[in-house]
């Protein structure tokens, strides 16, 4: 079954702004070509709240507050390898207790992926010279100016 379609602030106000002007629900719903009942429901709402705005969804409370999230995302940007465990670690000696896959997902979101560089050695100076040993093997200096660098083009 396909999710229903939130109705903007403006339709709503539209609603309401016609409700008052004594119009009613059918005659709404057809001019702004809403369901009925949508009509009906925010209509019924604003009477009995005063407001327009959509409620409070329910669902799980996040376990993280925003802080908590703050906290571990600045933790990970001063030192990118650190570990998820690393961060549940300080997690826990705050009191918040969480798993390993929560902290993964709060990065996540904050689009810290959980990719480390591949650790390479750097060139040395005897890596250097070898290479260009190996480049320009027994030739001279005058050799190599005189050569005509086409840049493997085909003229």
């Amino acid at each position: 079954m396909e999710k229903s379609k939130e109705i903007s602030q403006d339709l709503r106000k539209k609603m309401v702004d016609l409700h008052k002007s004594v119009s009613s629900l059918g005659a709404i719903s057809k001019r702004l070509k809403v369901p009925r009942s949508s009509v009906q429901t925010i209509v019924r709402k604003y009477k009995h709240y005063g407001t327009m705005q959509p409620s409070y969804r329910s669902g799980r409370r996040h376990i993280l507050s925003p802080r908590d999230e703050h906290t571990l995302v600045r933790k990970v940007q001063i030192n990118p390898r650190t570990t998820t465990r690393d961060l549940v670690k300080m997690l826990e000696e705050t009191g918040t207790k969480v798993s390993v896959s929560t902290v993964k997902r709060v990065l996540y979101r904050h689009n810290l992926k959980g990719r480390s560089a591949t650790k390479k050695s750097l060139l040395q100076n005897c890596h250097k010279k070898a290479r260009l040993q190996f480049a320009h093997g027994d030739k001279d200096g005058t050799f190599w100016r005189n050569v005509l660098w086409s840049d493997e083009t085909k003229i």
